[in-house]
């Protein structure tokens, strides 16, 4: 169990949890030795507890230390200490691609771009060194405070696939690819199909296929169509667009064969957005049959004669289909005939049996590439279902890889502890019974239940009868018994005790289901029993993800991936404005455990509750302290208005105070603004040089007089 300022490996001390995901849970760490922070990886108990989980586990985090890239979350260290089995990772202080994504809505083009070609230079290395991610999403993503893009889990996608992990541990199905949902072979083209989705993510906000289940999504990503992003995005580049297809091809032999070759394309669509330069190659039409004409056999012919050798005319045949059909420029490239050669020559080397056995050969070449073609094709797009097994057990190797099996080796005659060795080196779980028998020496194997040469599951038990010779001990009974009680019973009569355990809903928690050998039964003394302890009910119910901060679509998805109901989904105000579109409340908390299928509610942020403000009063005229000009006569054009701009009062008069009754104002707070024209009086004044009296007309000056005002709150 981790706690906070724990140390752990003798150098890491825990400082915070920091994050936690399927398999794992993330913690910030100071490693002493090197003062530096880091970030510990911890499995999870019930990963923690399979033996051949773990090992595969290790496996691959130390593969994955070795990469070394910028566009690469550094694996530093792998240990384990009292049952907590851990990774050190390069602590990246930043958010996932993920919630990046969440926070802006979607990516501009260039933005997702540059991302893309970051993400695609850490995959090449890992590439490079035969690693392949088989998980690549943006929640695997992370943008630094820096700017840099980092992928994390190298390393980890492989070991949880190796070990029947179902897609609910692996992350959302949404980006993987056809082949991985048939549950098949994956490689480096898998890791580009996955990134074309989290670049298809970027550009347009959501994910190219969605469904009710995982298998639903699946079955799209097998079956259906790509959408695409410009349906959504219409400025979209259609290089960008096409980069986007390419790299989703339901054929892998259609996608990018690298992840250099994508990068080429991102950087180009970075320089010249406006061309479209991606090229779709399509293998089946490359290995097209092509029509033979009357001087390409006569050439073939030729040649045969020449090197006495079919593969040398086919040879020649499909150097000649690369070349401009110039008879002077093949001979002179090829340097095979320096003589030039007419129609003549032709009719006269002519064989009609040589053309016939061609004919024949080009003919059946061409029926058996068409069948071939016609047969990878149709598995590809799941139009052959052999043996009618069709979609349904087709999507469901999803939620399971398929089960490795052995060929069960021949024990008898074996000592017991041979057999124990070979079995398990075998990959299977051996359990002894015993017999008592005068032609048998003891600890040798007499039998198993299962015949040599048959094919078993790895992991999978096989009982071994041992003969116990004829001073056999009689194995007493502690089924139902607690284990220690069991452990007791045992020694007293001078067996050891192996320990198994298993689920049960009729045995209670710690106490013995069955026994092998048998209560009863004879067994040398010094011998094991094996006694199979119950684990209690099996657990059925499921864990509660996390919905609040999603919106409906994405909140509603998570719930069925996680096996439980949508509930109602109810409309509530809620102060923190960050949530406002999303869903703010579920109605089971996060982490909790509950029964398959419950039914989860949960309330919809229309934003924070609107507090509205009345006025119950009256406006006075502009005093002289305003304006001393004013008169109250005047025409007086009035509007009151409210910080958010909402027109309270317009009127226009002369008469005042202005009663005011108004309520729904939704500031606290506004202005009263006064509109009026005030005109100066002519005046007269006499020239005293020359007596002359001159009269200055009067003006007239618009005045703006503003206030400001308080509401009360409703």
């Amino acid at each position: 169990m981790i706690k906070i300022g724990m140390i752990i490996g003798e150098r890491y001390e825990i400082l915070e949890k920091i994050g936690t995901g399927g398999m794992s849970d993330v913690y910030k760490a100071k490693d002493h030795k090197l003062n530096r922070f880091v970030a510990v990886k911890v499995l999870k108990q019930e990963f923690s507890e399979n033996a051949n989980f773990v090992s595969k586990f290790r496996i691959e985090a130390q593969a994955a230390a070795g990469l070394m890239h910028p566009n690469i979350v550094n694996v530093y260290d792998v240990g384990e200490e009292g049952g907590i089995h851990y990774i050190v990772m390069e602590l990246v202080e930043g958010i996932t691609l993920k919630k990046y994504i969440e926070k802006k809505a979607r990516l501009s083009v260039k933005e997702a771009v540059s991302i893309a070609i970051q993400v695609s230079m850490g995959i090449e290395a890992a590439h490079n060194s035969h690693i392949i991610h088989r998980d690549i999403k943006p929640q695997n993503i992370i943008i630094s405070k820096e700017g840099k893009v980092k992928v994390t889990d190298f390393g980890i996608a492989k070991a949880a696939t190796s070990n029947t992990i179902t897609s609910n541990v692996m992350g959302s199905v949404h980006y993987t690819s056809p082949e991985q949902a048939r549950g098949g072979y994956s490689d480096e083209k898998s890791d580009i199909y996955s990134l074309g989705v989290t670049l298809f993510e970027m550009l347009t906000g959501r994910v190219p296929f969605n469904g009710e289940t995982t298998v639903a999504i699946a079955i799209k990503h097998i079956q259906e169509e790509m959408p695409s992003p410009r349906e959504y995005v219409s400025e979209i580049p259609v290089c960008v667009e096409q980069i986007v297809f390419k790299c989703c091809q339901k054929s892998p032999d259609r996608r990018y064969q690298s992840m250099a070759e994508l990068v080429e394309d991102l950087k180009q669509a970075l320089i010249t957005p406006d061309e479209d330069f991606v090229k779709v190659v399509d293998p089946d039409e490359d290995a097209s049959t092509k029509f033979i004409s009357d001087r390409d056999m006569a050439q073939i012919k030729r040649q045969s004669e020449r090197r006495e050798s079919m593969e040398e005319a086919m040879r020649l045949r499909r150097q000649d289909e690369m070349e401009e059909d110039d008879e002077e420029d093949l001979d002179d490239e090829e340097d095979y005939d320096e003589e030039e050669y007419d129609e003549e020559e032709y009719d006269e080397d002519y064989d009609p049996k040589m053309e016939k056995l061609t004919t024949i050969l080009a003919i059946v070449a061409a029926v058996l590439i068409g069948l071939i073609i016609l047969f990878i094709v149709g598995k590809t797009f799941g139009i052959f279902s052999f043996g009618g097994k069709g979609t349904e057990e087709e999507s469901s190797t999803l939620e399971t890889q398929a089960v490795e099996q052995v060929e069960m080796i021949n024990v008898i005659g074996m000592t017991m502890e041979d057999a124990r060795t070979a079995l398990v080196k075998l990959g299977v779980s051996p359990e002894f019974t015993y017999v008592e028998s005068d032609s048998v020496e003891e600890g040798i194997v007499i039998s198993a239940d299962v015949s040599t040469g048959t094919k078993i599951d790895v992991n999978s038990t096989v009982v071994v009868t041992v003969s116990a010779g004829q001073k056999g001990i009689e194995v007493p009974d502690v089924s139902g018994v607690s284990y220690a009680e069991a452990v007791t019973i045992l020694q007293q009569k001078g067996f050891v005790a192996n320990k198994a355990e298993s689920y049960s809903n009729d045995v209670a928690k710690g106490n013995v289901i069955s026994q092998t050998p048998e209560a009863g039964s004879k067994a040398p003394s010094g011998s094991a029993v094996t006694v199979r302890v119950s684990l209690g009910a099996e657990e059925t119910k499921v864990r509660v993800p996390n919905v609040i901060g999603l919106d409906e679509e994405d909140a509603t998805i998570s719930l069925v991936e996680a096996g439980l109901t949508p509930g109602t989904i109810e409309e509530v105000n809620n102060e923190d404005t960050a949530l406002t579109g999303l869903i703010c409340y579920q109605s089971y908390s996060v982490g909790s455990y509950v029964e398959a299928g419950t039914v989860v509610d949960m309330k919809l942020s229309t934003g924070p509750k609107q507090v509205t403000y009345k006025y119950n009063g009256s406006i006075s005229a502009p005093t002289q302290a305003e304006d001393p000009d004013y008169k109250s006569d005047m025409d007086v054009h009035v509007v009151i208005t409210s910080a958010d701009g909402t027109t309270i009062l317009d009127t226009t008069t002369r008469t005042f105070p202005i009663s005011v009754n108004t309520a729904g104002i939704k500031s606290a707070t506004g202005t009263v603004t006064f509109t009026y024209t005030v005109t100066t009086e002519p005046t007269t004044s006499t020239n005293p040089e020359t007596g002359e009296t001159i009269t200055v007309p009067g003006t007239s000056v618009e005045k703006n007089i503003s206030r400001p005002i308080e509401f009360v709150a409703e």
